[in-house]
């Protein structure tokens, strides 16, 4: 008669006994598992702005008799405010390079800058919005500027976030300094940057470009 398999020590006690249960719960790096963690949460945002952008797709010529691209888009100040946020895109990677380097004040600088690149370019999108609701071209006007404001809001939205977000690392950073934690956080937001560049990169071809050509 074969005998049995021997039982793997993780699963006995300190007295040799069979655990129903693991006495110590095993764990992945805290890194590794943040980063997949982050990436998840990107492709769901994926999603959102996927989704966002089809429904422009769709709603993007119902005019309702109303203005449309060629009446309101001030094209010279979106392109301002495109570069705005391509600087901030350019500035950030300078502070990832310096923290490479453990250079925190270096580090600390760049992120100042590039928050202050987000701050000009929320506030030239707040301008245009407020512009444009002057002008009597609000999201209930017709379909086209619901689908506008809804999906050039929602990425302002996460410019917005991602401001907040920048100035809370840079005061862990001055607690802290750049230990792996913060290190890993600060290229949490340097994903998270970088993907709203592309969003808007987007935005400014599918929305502004393009509709200026209708």
């Amino acid at each position: 008669m074969a005998s049995a398999s021997p039982i793997d020590p993780a699963f006995l006690d300190k007295d040799g006994n069979p655990l129903f249960h693991l006495a110590h719960e095993p764990h992945h790096p805290e890194g590794s598992s943040t980063m997949l963690g982050f990436w998840m949460y990107l492709m769901s945002d994926c999603l959102i702005f996927a989704c966002l952008f089809a429904t422009y797709a769709v709603l993007g010529g119902n005019y309702a008799a109303g203005p449309g691209p060629k009446d309101l888009f001030d094209l010279p100040l979106v392109a301002l405010n495109t570069a705005m946020l391509l600087f901030s895109s350019i500035t950030y990677g300078f502070a990832m390079l310096a923290m490479e380097k453990n250079r925190v004040a270096a580090t600390q600088g760049w992120l100042a800058i590039t928050g202050l690149f987000g701050l000009a370019f929320l506030s030239i999108e707040m301008y245009e919005f407020a512009h444009l609701v002057h002008e009597g071209a609000t999201p209930m006007r017709s379909g086209f500027l619901s689908a506008f404001f809804t999906l050039v809001g929602t990425h302002g939205l996460h410019v917005t976030f991602g401001c907040i977000w920048l100035v809370t690392l840079m005061v862990q950073v001055a607690r802290h300094g750049l230990i792996p934690a913060n290190q890993r956080r600060l290229m949490c937001l340097s994903m998270f940057w970088h993907f709203l560049d592309v969003i808007w990169i987007g935005v400014f071809t599918f929305v502004y470009l393009m509709g200026m050509l209708r």
